[in-house]
């Protein structure tokens, strides 16, 4: 029974691309024909052998090996380590889960660590649903027991329900700035608002916050999980996020065409001239950033806060020269209620201010004054002054 299986995952996993990266051996297609470069990465990543001539479909066997451990894996600039993760979220997205099982044992070979399996496996849950993620989860700690990893895996969490809207705000903010909000206006009842905060709370607050995997990473496997997936319009607005997560166009490619393989040709081409089309648009001239933020204060300290805010507005005002407006007003009705208008030359005037000496004594020294706190981007309409 075990040497069946063990027959099964290799005769699944020769039938999908492999992690293999020609830069990790100086290897190119000059060097060394397909064939050759199909049984060396086979070996490496499953550690069988390729283009054995056997089973009931060996010419079959053949096409497919010589594919994708030949061709597929020596296009673009991915290493083993991001070609096998890319698969094993792609195969866990279409849920063929004893192809996942080969791949994830392959990962592990190459030098995926537990953890960073483990969190490619939880990045799926906002795009597929917990059911699916769950399956898949399943599927790869089989895999860990049988290597003998014990489980559960250490925690990765760095938020608490106090922090992780402030978390997952700051990431979305920085990628996706407006997106959620545009798209969810309208929605009846307001129950959209409820969608864009469970957005900014689930996906961006507490999954993309988890340690083992980075940003850059964490943004590159999701594009490719929208691309076994077919979302269109989320393809577009991923892939300028994987840009700005510090992901460069040829590196997004390379992993299209990693993915190729499991979901076909129609849904790679269409994530590829997806691709193509957002980066022939033109790009958008430099734009004020407009906020508003209101922010609820503890009477008890409101005297100390006032002073800690003007403190701060001046010194911003007379330091920062992106900084083009911040004016703080009051409720008159209720003092401790208070809005502040920020204007900035742009995003990059913004990631600056947050960073200014000035700004963090404020925002530490009032951490404690401030019982709530909302951030709301705006568009403005008209009126200059």
């Amino acid at each position: 029974m075990k040497q069946a299986i063990l027959s099964l995952a290799l005769t699944v996993a020769a039938m999908l691309p492999a992690a293999a990266q020609t830069t990790d051996n100086a290897t190119t297609e000059e060097e060394t024909d397909r064939a050759e470069l199909c049984r060396q990465n086979y070996r490496t990543l499953f550690g069988g052998e390729a283009l054995t001539g056997k089973g009931t479909d060996p010419e079959m066997m053949a096409i497919l090996q010589k594919f994708i451990f030949g061709e597929v894996f020596a296009t673009g600039d991915l290493t083993m380590k991001q070609r096998e993760l890319i698969t094993c979220v792609v195969l866990a997205s279409m849920q063929t889960l004893p192809q996942l099982t080969a791949h994830a044992g392959a990962a592990l070979n190459v030098g995926v660590k537990p953890e960073e399996l483990r969190e490619a496996m939880y990045l799926t849950a906002p795009f597929i649903g917990f059911p699916k993620m769950l399956n898949a989860v399943g599927t790869v700690n089989e895999v860990l027991r049988q290597r003998g990893i014990s489980l559960p895996l250490e925690s990765r969490t760095t938020v608490t329900e106090a922090t992780r809207h402030e978390r997952g705000a700051a990431i979305q903010d920085s990628l996706y700035s407006g997106g959620i909000d545009a798209a969810m206006a309208g929605v009846p009842d307001g129950m959209g608002g409820d969608v864009a905060r469970m957005l900014t709370d689930y996906f961006f607050g507490e999954i993309y916050t988890r340690d083992a995997l980075d940003l850059k990473t964490r943004e590159l496997l999701g594009y490719c999980i929208l691309t076994a997936i077919g979302a269109d319009s989320q393809l577009q607005s991923h892939y300028h996020g994987s840009l700005k997560a510090g992901n460069r166009p040829e590196t997004m490619a390379a992993a299209v065409v990693q993915c190729l393989p499991y979901v076909g040709f129609p849904a790679a081409i269409k994530a590829l001239r997806i691709m193509k089309q957002e980066a022939a648009k033109p790009a958008p001239a430099a734009e004020n950033l407009v906020r508003l933020s209101r922010i609820e204060v503890d009477p008890a300290c409101l005297a100390d806060y006032n002073a800690m805010l003007k403190e701060e507005i001046d010194a911003s005002l007379a330091k920062e020269p992106g900084v083009l407006a911040l004016y703080a007003m009051a409720q008159k009705d209720a003092p401790h209620l208070i809005t502040i208008l920020e204007i900035y030359a742009d995003r990059t005037a913004y990631e600056s201010h947050i960073k200014s000496p000035h700004f963090l004594k404020y925002k530490r020294g009032t951490l404690e004054m401030v019982k709530n706190l909302e951030l709301i981007d705006t568009n403005p309409i008209a009126g200059r002054r």
